[in-house]
């Protein structure tokens, strides 16, 4: 049995359209990138750039992308038996590929984990399960309780998962990328910088 206030947020939630983040957030890729198998995702710094990196964990293997120019920085096929997958270590990582070879990348998905849900400047972001088992992701600001106010205007409902099983969502530790990756894709947003959202 469910609360009456439990039945208002939950129409609510189910009442908005899915709609795009946003300024300053940006689409990277135009949208969802298909990715077959898709287990978990991780987040690293380029070593040249700055840049934040998107390590994504499938079945077929693994990628380093370019979280600012959607770029594949690397892949790896065939990685080890033993540390294919983020389950075979205590701390649910891989080992980096491309510029952070030799670098554990930790990875939230399938086996557990989980990726930063605020950004440190006043953004934040829920899994909300209104029509479970499907998932969608609400994007916010300025703390409280950003669902009363007005969608569009302090909170936006950015995915919804309602074809394929959601397995993280959340941000880089620089908060300037935002992700969301489901069994059977990714999806990324960027920003030029942490301050531009104030």
């Amino acid at each position: 049995m469910i609360s009456e206030y439990q039945q208002q947020l939950r129409h609510r939630f189910l009442s908005v359209p899915e709609t795009a983040p946003p300024a300053p957030w940006e689409p990277v890729l135009k949208g969802r990138t298909p990715i077959g198998g898709l287990q978990g995702i991780g987040f690293a710094v380029a070593p040249d750039t700055g840049h934040d990196l998107v390590m994504v964990v499938s079945s077929q293997g693994h990628g380093l992308f370019d979280a600012v120019t959607g770029e594949r920085m690397a892949r790896d096929r065939d990685p080890d038996a033993d540390d294919c997958t983020p389950d075979g270590v205590r701390v649910l990582s891989c080992p980096g590929l491309g510029p952070i070879a030799g670098t554990p990348v930790s990875i939230a998905g399938l086996f557990g984990g989980g990726l930063h849900t605020t950004s440190g400047d006043g953004w934040s972001l829920d899994v909300v399960s209104p029509e479970w088992p499907h998932h969608r992701v609400l994007l916010s600001r300025g703390g409280g309780m950003p669902h009363r106010g007005p969608h569009g205007e302090h909170w936006w409902h950015i995915f919804d998962s309602n074809y394929s099983e959601l397995r993280t969502a959340g941000f880089s530790p620089s908060g300037r990328t935002l992700a969301v990756a489901t069994s059977s894709d990714i999806t990324l947003w960027t920003r030029p910088t942490a301050a531009a959202s104030s």
